[in-house]
């Protein structure tokens, strides 16, 4: 006699290996079979199917779950905690990592009718991200100089594309190198200079437990990098916006 089980299937039932497999493997395996990177700060959204981010998210979810019961937490009695799992699976996908599950923000550019070639500076954007090793956050500024190429894009959307790519977990090396990466795609400057500022809660939290450290680097492609000049110039725009922020 064939049994039924809660889900509907009979004891019988074969359920096919492609079903049975959880849909983060499915993805996994996708991603291997196509030879796409899918590192902690890469972005795989165009690999992802109708729908799988919702999918996603819940599994997400029920892994969450599982962590809070073998920390010994009651998720089950204690009201703060009964719905953590869901708040944590929705954080993760569509804000403190959205830069890994959804499509970089459309970004429009125009031509650079009048020729312009003075470089500007864009500053401070604030950034929000996580340390891969830890998972706390990452929070600081960043600051932007373009010598305009033939293109050119709007300033709002220098801030977009950096909460894109900086919503992700990284180590602040890296995120730099990638932002700069997007930005010279999407507008192919003359020049370009990025300069980060964050403080790491993976210090300040945890470990050496230091306050007030905080880390600084940039990167300079183009003009900036082959002119002296221009770089210095860079940065004392840069300490000017500084200046007039503490005053």
């Amino acid at each position: 006699m064939t049994s039924t089980l809660p889900n509907g299937l009979s004891s019988r039932t074969v359920v096919p290996p492609a079903l049975s497999q959880s849909l983060s493997r499915r993805i996994r395996e996708r991603l291997q079979a196509k030879g796409v990177s899918f590192l902690a700060n890469d972005n795989i959204s165009d690999h992802l199917l109708e729908g799988e981010l919702e999918q996603l998210q819940v599994e997400v979810a029920d892994k969450v779950r599982d962590l809070l019961q073998s920390l010994v937490i009651d998720i089950d009695n204690d009201h703060n905690t009964e719905e953590t799992a869901e708040r944590v699976s929705k954080m993760y996908l569509h804000e403190v990592f959205k830069g890994r599950y959804h499509k970089q923000p459309k970004i429009a550019s125009f031509p650079n009718v009048k020729e312009l070639d003075e470089i500007y500076t864009v500053g401070p954007i604030s950034v929000r991200s996580a340390c891969s090793h830890h998972l706390v956050p990452i929070l600081g500024s960043c600051w932007i100089g373009i010598k305009p190429g033939d293109r050119v894009i709007g300033l709002s959307k220098f801030s977009r594309v950096a909460d894109w790519v900086f919503s992700r977990p990284h180590i602040q090396e890296e995120a730099v190198i990638i932002l700069a990466d997007e930005i010279e795609r999407l507008c192919e400057p003359k020049g370009l200079a990025i300069l980060v500022k964050a403080q790491h809660y993976c210090m300040k939290w945890r470990g050496v437990k230091e306050p007030q450290a905080s880390m600084v680097n940039s990167v300079m492609r183009g003009d900036f990098r082959h002119d002296p000049s221009l770089k210095q110039e860079f940065f004392e725009l840069v300490k000017q916006q500084e200046t007039l922020l503490t005053n």
